[in-house]
């Protein structure tokens, strides 16, 4: 999956920041990176963990595994398929990598379905 330029720039430097989009800010989201946001959202599981970051400032791998009934590996699967979408943001800290939502690529997503 790729993300557009347009979304991928949209990332802020510092991953977990807390930063609101404004409407109508966020940069156009094409049919292609719209179809790998979507099929991304396809797993209940990853819907759920977009919902719980969303829920946060940040969020490391281990949060997520005390709160879902699933293996390390397997939200560390889900995590990589919604950061490859470019829904979610990872900044490593040392053995660990906070997880955050990539909110101008979510307020995207939210735009570009609105016009279906």
């Amino acid at each position: 999956m790729t993300v557009s330029p347009d979304v991928q720039r949209a990332v802020p430097e510092v991953c977990c920041d807390p930063v609101e989009v404004p409407a109508g800010s966020a940069p156009e989201v094409d049919d292609e990176t719209l179809a790998a946001m979507t099929k991304a959202l396809g797993h209940p599981t990853r819907v759920r963990i977009l919902r719980l970051l969303a829920e946060r400032r940040a969020c490391v791998t281990g949060d997520l595994v005390a709160e879902l009934p699933l293996a390390q590996s397997t939200i560390s699967e889900h995590l990589r398929i919604l950061r490859e979408a470019g829904l979610v943001q990872g900044e490593i800290e040392g053995p660990r990598t906070s997880y955050c939502v990539n909110r101008a690529a979510l307020a995207s997503l939210q735009r570009a379905v609105s016009s279906l």
